[in-house]
């Protein structure tokens, strides 16, 4: 039996690896009525042999973290579907989201006890990551909860 090999789908993740930081614009929300703006980092590294990206992320609002999250991104060898396993500090356990690659674009949905999540990771731009994360009630009709831009970090 050949060993299985990372395919191109984890080779396309191995892009989110690395040391970025950068701005965000938080929509108004329960968490923060008035909306506003954090700074964040993520860091991210390529694990198990290219087969996983592990993730740690964290957002500051005037100097203090209120926010941390870890992430495990992966690949559905069966479907080249990308699947983000989340646990985060506001303790709700694992969420997990789901969704493929569009060009430069990859774009991961869960559903949780509160409707939908959907997390777009854009790659577009030369040495930024531009992040949106958007809620839904019904998954057709979708609302922002924050926006970033960050740079990698060498």
């Amino acid at each position: 039996m050949d060993t299985p090999r990372p395919t191109e789908a984890h080779r396309a993740l191995t892009r989110l690896a690395g040391e970025w930081s950068g701005e965000e614009t938080l929509f108004p929300s329960p968490w923060m009525p008035e909306g506003g703006s954090a700074r964040a980092r993520i860091s991210a590294r390529v694990a198990l042999d290219g087969f996983a990206v592990i993730s740690d992320y964290e957002q500051e609002v005037d100097g203090a973290v209120t926010y941390a999250g870890h992430g495990i991104w992966t690949v559905e060898q069966r479907t080249d579907e990308c699947v983000l396993h989340w646990l985060d500090s506001l303790g709700m356990g694992l969420e997990t989201f789901r969704g493929m690659w569009d060009g430069d674009v990859v774009s991961v949905v869960s559903r949780n006890p509160m409707g939908y999540a959907r997390l777009t990771y854009d790659l577009s731009t030369d040495d930024a990551l531009r992040v949106r994360m958007e809620s839904s009630e019904d998954a057709r009709e979708w609302s922002p909860m924050f926006e970033g831009t960050y740079r990698r970090h060498e």
